[in-house]
């Protein structure tokens, strides 16, 4: 029996039927019973581009409903689809394709020329927001029957990069099953019913976007409410006509700062859901205090989709991330794996059917963050109570949480010390009263006459907007320990009002 991710989506179309599946500004953009030949248009145009079962599928376009469809088009057909933010430049972009090896690449039309510079073998092929473009054409013009490619449990659906410590991005491979598991949990976990309409206004080049919010849309039959990027007018004005809203704590917020967020306005909802990043808990009390609402927060990774959540009945504690999901076995541990007695801090480690299946083409990687029990080493430090409630206290891993996007310093420090003018640097995050914790550059100068634009300039072609430091300070030299390690938790002390 095929395992194929799709197949469970077009029995629900099957169900919804003339349903809209995307309403965009008040305007049906595709319904669920367009579903199965509009997937077999989009794999058939990606056949036809040369991609064959089990190849990968880069895709750096903006949000739109023909990114959905090309990323559904990619399980029918048996492809790996390998979304990458939109804000990385081609550089960065001819990194990932060196890496990944596609047979495809999808890139905007106005990034064309850049990204087929770096492209390699691989096909480039255009799809811009509006769904135009060179794939876009093909798809238009390709049949509308396609045999659905059969799939294992185990085999590929989506590669995830997720940066490393050491500058060197790690592509977490996801399986169809690994998928399969974690949406199916949390269509029951957070009692998923018939009616839900999804108030879509995350990205859909990560986990949360892509996997948590459209696959639980699609697996119910649920009208989504399309976004290209939030706005909290238009998410506010939006509650009247939905159920449940999902949002990294940034927008979250925004909302509570919004004079329209009222009980009035959010009556008709029934669920919130944050994740991504740590959600404060002054924010968990403001909202619900403006709405009435409690939000749900919950906390997963790259890869391992979702691992645990506050409860949809019982008690969402504000500074924790709730219990295991139902078949994801947690503990807290030490540097050695040993279980650690409940309560105490240690390194969550996980193990359930929602795991990925180690890092594409790097196993010396995959072995150091697996355990030989099978337990995955997810860096964060945590506490868990008796009844295995868990809270997550920090992280073990050098990483910056900004917006709900991952900055890690490493790859930060290597574009800032390739500067002209700099000597070392030191990457840290800070809290930021928008963005939960902001990006701040610690730079020593070998070149006194160097100021803070003239960093930002010397790496605005190396790296996203997102993993840019809001903020360069310079200092005569860094702290560090007796062994020359450099101390980041002082700079983190000595900047921890930058933003205030």
């Amino acid at each position: 029996m095929s395992e194929n991710l799709i197949r469970g989506m077009l029995r629900a179309a099957r169900k919804a039927g003339d349903m809209p599946m995307i309403i965009e500004r008040g305007v049906a953009r595709l319904r669920f019973s367009e579903i199965d030949a509009a997937t077999a248009r989009w794999a058939n145009a990606l056949t036809g581009l040369g991609a064959r079962v089990g190849d990968r599928v880069v895709v750096q376009v903006e949000k739109s409903v023909a990114n959905v469809l090309l990323y559904l088009a990619c399980l029918r057909a048996g492809l790996v689809y390998v979304p990458l933010n939109t804000a990385y430049t081609a550089a960065e972009v001819g990194g990932f394709i060196a890496d990944a090896e596609p047979a495809v690449v999808v890139c905007d039309p106005g990034k064309r020329e850049a990204i087929a510079a770096v492209a390699g073998r691989a096909r480039v092929a255009t799809l811009g927001a509006d769904g135009m473009g060179e794939l876009g054409d093909l798809a238009e013009a390709a049949p509308h029957g396609f045999a659905t490619v059969e799939r294992g449990a185990g085999d590929l659906a989506a590669i995830l990069y997720t940066s490393g410590t050491t500058g060197r991005s790690k592509g977490a491979m996801l399986s169809h099953g690994a998928l399969a598991s974690n949406a199916l949990v949390l269509k029951d976990y957070w009692r998923w019913e018939p009616g839900d309409v999804l108030i879509h206004a995350l990205p859909v080049y990560h986990v949360h976007g892509l996997f948590v919010a459209l696959h639980g849309a699609l697996l119910n039959g649920s009208t989504m409410l399309w976004h290209k990027a939030f706005d909290a007018d238009a998410v506010i004005e939006d509650f009247a006509r939905a159920s449940i809203f999902m949002g990294v704590p940034t927008f979250y917020v925004r909302l509570a700062a919004h004079a329209g967020l009222t009980r009035e306005a959010a009556a008709g909802m029934r669920l919130f859901v944050s994740g991504s990043a740590p959600l404060l808990e002054a924010t968990f009390e403001a909202f619900e205090a403006r709405t009435g609402h409690r939000i749900l927060e919950r906390y997963g990774m790259t890869e391992a989709g979702m691992i645990a959540s506050n409860p949809y009945e019982g008690e969402r504690r504000p500074g924790t991330v709730g219990f295991a999901l139902p078949g994801v076995e947690a503990r807290v541990a030490d540097e050695e794996g040993r279980e650690l007695p409940r309560g105490g801090p240690g390194v969550l480690e996980i193990k359930g059917p929602n795991l990925f299946s180690g890092y594409w083409r790097q196993p010396e990687r995959t072995a150091e963050e697996m355990r030989p029990d099978g337990f995955f080493v997810t860096g964060d430090i945590a506490t868990m109570t008796a009844d295995g409630r868990i809270a997550i206290v920090g992280r073990a891993k050098d990483l910056i949480i900004a917006g709900g996007l991952n900055i890690y310093p490493r790859e930060v420090e290597l574009a800032i010390d390739a500067v002209e003018g700099v000597g070392e640097s030191a990457v840290i995050g800070v809290p930021h009263p928008d963005l939960g914790e902001a990006a701040v550059a610690v730079v020593v100068r070998s070149d006194p006459r160097l100021d803070e634009a003239a960093v930002l300039a010397g790496i605005a072609e190396r790296l996203a907007r997102f993993k840019q430091p809001r903020r360069v300070v310079f200092v005569e030299a860094l702290p560090r320990n007796a062994m020359g390690k450099v101390q980041k938790a002082a700079l983190r002390e000595a900047y921890e009002g930058l933003f205030e």
